[in-house]
């Protein structure tokens, strides 16, 4: 049995890392159907490449590892899009290439999404591991959660690592957007009519603080100007009207200075 998933891993200079995430993607209790390694232009001598077809070699009979370069450096949006435009199957998952799942995340999702279709994306809970790694328990999953347009304003409801989405909705990532393009997207599609929900589990385990550390959320005013971006793009489209988009520009505001001072 394998779920009928496309996951999407967009790797940039990941030889730390890549080997936990893939091999948390081949120990799923429902394996996917096929899995897309985007090189996004790691420029670092073919090392990253290299790397990603011993995998290829070791996972190729239990999850269809298949390998996408990029010439160039894009951004984890445009490599996710790269894979996104070459996935066969009728669902997409996301798991960044420094994360790890839970052996019963596709399970668990995909039997959710199959049993709900007016459901167009779902999400789950993270935990952060940092001195030990904690024990998680899936099968006590009792709640889920819609999510709303308007929360997405105020707060990115789940991380990347944890979306499932159908194949077909019609939005993107950004391309050349490099902060905040994955929280656009959500609220693209939840301002756009689409249900999304929220799985009441952790089912993903980071191996860094979400913000504060290294990679792209260490950027912090970076990610500031690309969660403010968002606003402003929502504003002019009308999907938000001018009061709503001062409350979240003061709100997005206050939690940059906050995050200032806690790091």
């Amino acid at each position: 049995m394998q779920a009928p998933v496309s996951v999407i891993v967009p790797c940039y200079r990941c030889s730390e890392t890549i080997e936990r995430a893939v091999a948390s993607i081949a120990a799923q209790t429902l394996p996917p159907m096929e899995v897309l390694l985007v090189d996004d232009g790691s420029g670092d001598a073919g090392k990253t490449l290299e790397l990603l077809r011993r995998l290829q070699e070791k996972y190729q009979d239990r999850i269809g590892l298949k390998i996408i370069s990029l010439e160039k450096n894009g951004g984890p949006g445009v490599a996710r899009n790269a894979g996104w435009a070459a996935a066969t199957q009728p669902y997409i998952a996301f798991l960044d290439a420094d994360d790890e799942w839970h052996p019963e995340k596709l399970d668990i999702q995909h039997e959710y999404m199959r049993g709900n279709p007016e459901i167009a994306v779902t999400g789950h809970q993270y935990v952060v591991v940092l001195d030990s790694k904690p024990t998680l328990h899936a099968s006590s999953i009792s709640s889920y959660k819609n999510i709303s347009p308007l929360s997405l304003l105020f707060k990115n409801c789940f991380p990347t690592s944890s979306v499932m989405l159908r194949s077909k909705v019609p939005f993107r990532f950004t391309p050349g957007k490099r902060c905040a393009e994955d929280l656009y997207l959500w609220q693209q599609l939840a301002f756009a009519g689409f249900p999304i929900v929220r799985i009441e589990a952790s089912l993903v385990q980071y191996y860094k603080a979400i913000y504060g550390e290294r990679g792209l959320s260490a950027q912090l005013w970076e990610m500031e100007k690309g969660e403010l971006s968002n606003l402003v793009a929502l504003y002019r489209a009308g999907s938000i009207n001018r009061l709503l988009f001062i409350a979240a520009t003061v709100f997005s505001i206050a939690k940059y200075l906050k995050r200032l001072v806690v790091t």
